[in-house]
């Protein structure tokens, strides 16, 4: 599965795709785990409480967020895939975070659970055949393919790990 070509996903995800070094996909899911396996299981539950600035998210709601995100671009990728006409709707970050109430969960479940969305997402893209990853659709009422969408995908946690790194530890 090769790198998206320009065009086939909206602009403002390129600092996305950009963050990928690989130009396959399936080698780029690979290469990811080791940050999901344990760049986030070395964070502590007290450390995870924290935010970097007030009003800010706390580690335990960008975690949260990257997991929302990695399953809702699944959906957008399923669906697109299967043929969906229909623009798949967008969503608001802020409140998606402030809903999931993250910080009412241990760190260690919400590692968990990103594993677990983690291996559906691979078995979802090693499921796709090269015609339905390059199937375009519409998100957000803009057009995307599968293909970018899973390099989006791996940029996204890419860029929050590097948030984390920067601002938070």
């Amino acid at each position: 599965m090769p790198r998206p070509l320009p065009g086939t996903f909206p602009p403002y995800f390129e600092n996305y795709t950009r963050q990928v070094a690989e130009d396959d996909l399936t080698l780029a899911f690979e290469n990811q785990q080791q940050v999901i396996d344990r760049f986030f299981d070395s964070i502590s539950e007290e450390k995870s409480n924290e935010a970097y600035a007030p009003g800010k998210w706390t580690i335990k709601e960008l975690l949260q967020h990257v997991t929302d995100t990695e399953r809702i671009f699944n959906y957008r990728a399923l669906a697109i895939a299967r043929g969906e006409q229909a623009s798949l709707p967008g969503f608001e970050e802020d409140d998606y975070a402030v809903a999931s109430q993250a910080n009412h969960r241990s760190w260690k479940s919400l590692c968990d659970e990103l594993k677990a969305v983690r291996a559906s997402t691979r078995f979802l893209f090693d499921s796709l055949t090269n015609e339905m990853l390059d199937r375009s659709g519409i998100s957000n009422n803009k057009p995307v393919t599968p293909l970018a969408l899973g390099f989006i995908t791996v940029g996204h946690l890419y860029h929050h790990k590097k948030v984390l790194e920067e601002r938070y530890m």
